[in-house]
């Protein structure tokens, strides 16, 4: 049971950072001053991907730990490669947004890992 509810919480957390990427969209943008309608459109672009994505990972993997069990080597083979693919996202962030003097940017690696090693260590326990 305790491998289920790490596996759950760092999908919900994935899927509410991918939420928390929604909501300030349009902001961002605005942010970037006067750049071009293709710019806009390419940041807009970017941050709705990037939120989409998230939950996306979120949802798939509560999903499959609700329909097709924690113990499932299917199960533990989404599991493992949602994992790896949060803690790549997790480098490149370091190595892109974390530079930028914007906290949320700076919490970027650490959701991921954080999301990536709980759904890890649900799946391996």
């Amino acid at each position: 049971m305790a491998n289920f509810i790490l596996i759950v919480i760092g999908a919900i957390l994935t899927l509410l950072w991918g939420i928390s990427h929604l909501i300030p969209t349009k902001n961002v943008v605005k942010d970037f001053g006067e750049i071009s309608k293709d710019n806009k459109n390419i940041i807009t672009m970017e941050w709705v991907f990037e939120g989409f994505t998230l939950i996306f990972v979120g949802l798939l993997v509560t999903l499959i730990a609700l329909l097709g069990g924690v113990e499932n080597v299917v199960s533990q083979y989404v599991f493992l490669f949602c994992s790896v693919f949060l803690f790549s996202l997790a480098i490149l962030s370091l190595f892109t947004g974390a530079k930028v003097n914007f906290i949320p940017f700076k919490l970027c690696p650490v959701i991921f890992t954080i999301s990536g090693v709980l759904i890890l260590i649900g799946t391996y326990l």
